[in-house]
């Protein structure tokens, strides 16, 4: 055999070699990828299945569409105020808890969490404005509230303005915490990556991501127990099939509600994170949400957009302030 094909031989093996130990390498690779996702879900499923049995039932169910809506009242004040959460907020009568406390030695306290959210039942039924405040209606006429306050968070500016108009004979007031206005530039139709959400969650890197994740309840004044309670309902909740709809509808809801204004004769307050640096003209925007109203007031507040986790005891006080000058 001549040198130059001994030399093409030897080239050949050292090839042959390094290309096995590349695939020895990738398929080990894509076992340990395999077992760790595997590892991943079956912890998911595991931990889902023990959490439900721990999580304590609060407040109480209400029969809408056939299915279960919970609703947490507290203080029996003679006048009502109705909570309703932001986009995504997994236990809004938990995570509500430090102003509802706040709130229910002077008011009669409702804290709805709709279908997707706390403690109710999950819903086919589309996430479009008109359902949502649909189904909030028809949990109060069910508990025989006829006259309240709305206070929302967040998204619940879109659905708020909505209901306030479409029941204007059954809303005394109109309260926002950092709550979205239809005209805010940051909406846009882009689609939400709502099938990733999805992965996420069924495989349960959801919940290895937020395991990992520092607490966003870290320094905040709720007790050791409510902490752990909204843990295991975001667990249970986040990117579930009704807020993933929910999501879908995000943009056309905005959409839907940019020619809506609040009543002039409403009393409008609106508790506006004071720098929010994400959307241009926050505080303008909702300066002119009552720039028309016969009573309405923006209160600029330090904080982030969970103002009531921080802000709790402020904006009680303002509450109260604003609706006895409006008597």
């Amino acid at each position: 055999m001549s040198d130059q094909l001994k030399k093409k031989t030897g080239n050949r093996l050292k090839t042959r070699k390094v290309r096995n130990i590349l695939l020895k390498i990738i398929a080990a690779i894509a076992i340990a990828i395999v077992l760790f996702l595997s590892i991943v879900y079956i912890t998911n499923v595991t931990s889902r299945n023990s959490e439900a049995k721990k999580i304590e039932s609060y407040g109480q169910h209400v029969s809408v569409d056939g299915k279960n809506m919970n609703v947490l009242i507290q203080g029996e004040g003679k006048e009502t105020i109705v909570l309703l959460p932001g986009y995504g907020t997994a236990a809004p009568a938990l995570d509500f808890k430090l102003l509802i406390d706040q709130l229910s030695p002077f008011y009669k306290i409702v804290a709805v969490e709709p279908f997707g959210y706390g403690l109710s039942d999950e819903t086919e039924k589309e996430r479009t404005t008109a359902n949502i405040v649909s189904e909030v209606h028809e949990v109060l006429q069910q508990l025989d509230i006829k006259r309240y306050m709305l206070m929302g968070h967040s998204i619940a500016g879109i659905y708020g303005i909505d209901y306030v108009n479409k029941y204007p004979d059954e809303v005394t007031a109109f309260v926002g915490i950092d709550s979205s206005v239809a005209t805010q530039p940051s909406i846009t139709d882009t689609p939400f990556p709502i099938k990733t959400f999805a992965f996420l969650r069924n495989t349960g890197l959801l919940r290895l991501m937020m395991n990992i994740s520092e607490s966003p309840y870290k320094g905040l004044a709720f007790d050791d127990q409510t902490v752990e309670k909204m843990k295991m309902i975001s667990n249970k909740n986040m990117y579930n099939p009704t807020t993933l709809n929910e999501m879908d509808h995000i943009y056309s809801n905005f959409q839907g509600a940019r020619d809506l204004t609040f009543p002039k004769d409403l009393p409008l307050l609106l508790f506006v994170q004071a720098n929010n640096e994400d959307v241009e003209g926050w505080i303008p925007l909702h300066e002119g949400q009552i720039k028309d109203s016969v009573h309405g007031e923006v209160i600029p507040m330090d904080g982030s957009h969970y103002l009531h986790h921080t802000q709790f005891k402020k904006i009680a006080e303002d509450v109260r302030s604003f609706m006895n000058g409006v008597k």
